[in-house]
Order: C-alpha cells, then sequence, then structure tokens
C-alpha cells in the first residue's frame, strides 16, 4: 500500500472526526427550556423511562437506555415495530416514553406515538427536526439537528448518530447530578465489573481470619514465626502481646534484612527484630482504600485491627488481585 493512501486514510479520519466534535460542540444550543423541561419530566417520572428508535437512532436508543439506567434512572428500551405488536403493554401511564428519530418521520414510531398519548404516559422526542410531526406530536422536544452528516456522501448516520448519543449523555449525568446519586449507588448496579468490586468491596470480605491469620506471641523465638508464615502463606506473621494486641509484624523483607545482619534465627527472639507499630487498617474500609495505602507506604500486606488494637483479619496484595480489586 502506498504512502499516498495511507495518508487518505488517515486524512478521512480526521475530517471525519473534526465533523463529529464540531456536531457534538454545537449541541450546546439545545441546552434550553425544553431541555430543561424534559429534565424535570424525567425526574419527576414515577415509573420507568421508555427508550423508542428504529434503525440507528434504535441502536443509540439501547445505549441510552442502560446509560440512564446505570446512573439511577430506571430505563428499558423496546423496539416501535414489536410495540406495534404487543410491546405496548410495557408502557403505563407512569412511565415518559422518550422517542429517538433523526428525521421526526420514522413511521414506526409515529404510529404508536397516538397511543402512547392515550395511555396517559408523557413523550419527549428527540429529534433532528424541530418542525417534525414527532415533535409536534411530544410533549416536549430535545432537538439533535446537525449540520452534516460525517459521511462524504451525506447519507450514512454518523454525526448525527453520535450527537444523539451525547445528548443522552447530557440527560443522564443532568439526572444523575439532581438525583445525588453516588459511587456507592453506581456501584450497586454494577456489582460484577471491576469497578463495583471496587466500591463494593470491604477490607472484611477478603481478609483472612481466625486460624488463618498469622500470628505469634511477642515471647515466640524468629524460627517460630517464620514457621508461622510459612503454614499461613501471606508472607507476614503479626506479634500479639499477652493482651492480644498487635505490637508488630514480621514480613519477608524483614528475614532479608535480618540475614544480613547474621543473626540466629534459632535463638532470636521475634520482639527484638520484629517492626514496630505495624501500619494497620480498619476491616470495614473499602478494599480499594487498603490497597492504596498499601502502594502509598510500599508494603505487600496488613492487618486489620478493631478499636483495642487487636487483628481481626490479615490481606496482602495477592488477595487484593484475587479479588478483582487491582
Amino acid at each position: 500500500m502506498t504512502a499516498a493512501k495511507t495518508e487518505t486514510f488517515t486524512s478521512l479520519a480526521a475530517s471525519v472526526l473534526d465533523i463529529e466534535a464540531r456536531s457534538v460542540s454545537d449541541l450546546k444550543r439545545y441546552l434550553d427550556a425544553n431541555f430543561t423541561r424534559a429534565c424535570e419530566c424525567l425526574l419527576a417520572c414515577k415509573g420507568r423511562v421508555i427508550v423508542l428508535g428504529m434503525g440507528k437512532s434504535g441502536h443509540i436508543g439501547g445505549k441510552i437506555a442502560a446509560t440512564l439506567a446505570s446512573t439511577g434512572t430506571p430505563a428499558f428500551f423496546v423496539h416501535p415495530g414489536e410495540a406495534s405488536h404487543g410491546d405496548l403493554g410495557m408502557i403505563t401511564s407512569d412511565d415518559v416514553v422518550l422517542a429517538i428519530s433523526n428525521s421526526g418521520e420514522t413511521g414506526e414510531v409515529l404510529s404508536i406515538a397516538p397511543l402512547i398519548k392515550r395511555r396517559g404516559a408523557h413523550l419527549i422526542s428527540m429529534t433532528g427536526n424541530p418542525q417534525s410531526t414527532l415533535a409536534e406530536l411530544a410533549d416536549v422536544h430535545i432537538c439533535i439537528a446537525v449540520e452534516q452528516e460525517a459521511c462524504p456522501l451525506g447519507l450514512a448516520p454518523t454525526s448525527s448518530t453520535t450527537a444523539t448519543l451525547a445528548m443522552g449523555d447530557a440527560l443522564a449525568v443532568a439526572l444523575l447530578h439532581a438525583r445525588g446519586f453516588t459511587a456507592d449507588d453506581f456501584a450497586m448496579s454494577h456489582p460484577g465489573g471491576s469497578l463495583g468490586r471496587r466500591l463494593l468491596l470491604h477490607i472484611h470480605d477478603v481478609m483472612h481470619k481466625g486460624e488463618r491469620m498469622p500470628l505469634v506471641n511477642a515471647d515466640a523465638s524468629l524460627s517460630d514465626a517464620l514457621l508461622e508464615m510459612s503454614r499461613k502463606g501471606l508472607g507476614m506473621t503479626g506479634i500479639v502481646d499477652a493482651q492480644q494486641r498487635l505490637v508488630g509484624v514480621f514480613t519477608d523483607g524483614d528475614l532479608r534484612r535480618i540475614l544480613d545482619q547474621r543473626i540466629d534465627v534459632h535463638q532470636a527472639q521475634i520482639d527484638r527484630v520484629m517492626t514496630r507499630n505495624p501500619i494497620t487498617i480498619s476491616a470495614d474500609v473499602l478494599a480499594a482504600e487498603g490497597l492504596k495505602l498499601m502502594e502509598d507506604r510500599k508494603i505487600n500486606g496488613l492487618f486489620a485491627v478493631d478499636d483495642a488494637q487487636k487483628p481481626v483479619g490479615a490481606l496482602n496484595m495477592h488477595d487484593l488481585l484475587k479479588a478483582g480489586v487491582m
């Protein structure tokens, strides 16, 4: 392939991105009273938001419905063609319908619009033509008109679908803010993803408890501590006093350092070589906070302690990796 041909590909692609970027930026002129009315209508919805659209508008509508649902506005997508054959029964008077059509003249959408109104559901239209039939039928109309499609033929929906998607995101985020939707709320809708795990998993969900915690008494020998580390496999052991409070920790790194000092592992007592005042964490905080603490302090393991400084659990980086927090 010639360099000239490659340059043509990249220049055409750059033109597409420029056109679509301008189309999205130009949408700001449509953030008017109608946009505010649409947000108020969606915010007041007692049922669900039903998103409708045919063809490419349908694909974009599905994504908008998913974004609304995951950001605190219950929503789902209904295919207009299927709605005409029974799925219209999904729509109730408590719902708000968001109908998408760039032309505003899509037959399948227009055929069910009067029935939607008759059911008592509010109808919001999103079109590129404020004078279209759908725009006139709707209770509220949001304009998504673009100057040109990025397709050089001016036929394939490109800029128009990008603009529709962006306006859908604008609606979703505006509603998210108005609802006071939090990161915890978001996580509850995304428990299976890595973000959900970071926002839902707590230290107590991933830590080793009870007999699985590596612990020795302060008067134990260094060799006993090494055996405990080997048995529990966390690369460390905690050291507790007579009241079972955590007073120190001994890690693989500590072992490497004392070997350089020619300390007899069979004769030395653990409280002579342990790290005192170890870094600890509460079992109730997010596992992601534990990860950040370990990264910031450059350590590979942590003990969780209660208010009396007694250990209730232990974890290391591998536990966080296995849990999907990293």
